[in-house]
């Protein structure tokens, strides 16, 4: 069996009312202000980066995992109507598993902008894009407390399993392509 190809890094990506832009350095000072609610780490722990320690992080990110076999993909979550930044969505991709490619994806959206299905719109997009390329599993943790995040799961068409790491859940989605054999 031949490598699955690996595309280079995030592209953008489009839903009817978000728009995922490929995260950048210089994004750091909006999502400052976005990501600055301590409530946001109520099931994650730790406290919100301000705008240097967010501009650190996001170097460090956008440098990459730094292992020819990981891709760190991460987006900002941009919502055209308001001009706004309102959070970001982020994939793991391990290329070389015992169970294929999986996917580890994960997302935020700032405390003024949750209730409107804008996660679960954008994991929808993420979880998409994924599946069209050679991922072979789709997985996220999510707090059993943390419905709200469950939903987004659940939306991006992830189910729970008895997996539980650190507390959390795991949620998984094996992608096949038409005819049940795995997608590559």
């Amino acid at each position: 069996m031949t490598p699955p190809v690996r595309p280079a890094g995030p592209e953008a990506i489009t839903t009817p009312r978000l728009v995922l832009e490929p995260l950048l350095v210089e994004h750091a000072e909006e999502m400052a202000a976005v990501l600055s609610d301590p409530g946001l780490h109520a099931f994650t722990g730790g406290t919100p980066y301000d705008a240097p320690g967010l501009r650190t992080r996001y170097a460090r990110l956008v440098a990459g995992s730094g292992d020819p076999a990981v891709s760190w993909w991460n987006w900002v979550i941009r919502l055209p109507e308001e001009d706004r930044l309102t959070g970001t969505v982020q994939a793991t991709v391990a290329w070389d598993t015992p169970d294929g490619v999986v996917a580890e994806v994960a997302w935020v959206v700032g405390s003024p902008w949750q209730g409107r299905g804008i996660a679960g719109e954008a994991a929808v997009a993420l979880v998409g894009r994924l599946a069209a390329l050679p991922v072979d599993r789709v997985i996220a943790h999510v707090h059993p407390g943390h419905r709200a995040s469950a939903a987004v799961a659940a939306a991006a068409g992830l189910t729970p399993t008895s997996i539980v790491v650190d507390g959390e859940t795991r949620w998984q989605r094996d992608i096949t392509a038409p005819g049940g054999e795995k997608g590559r």
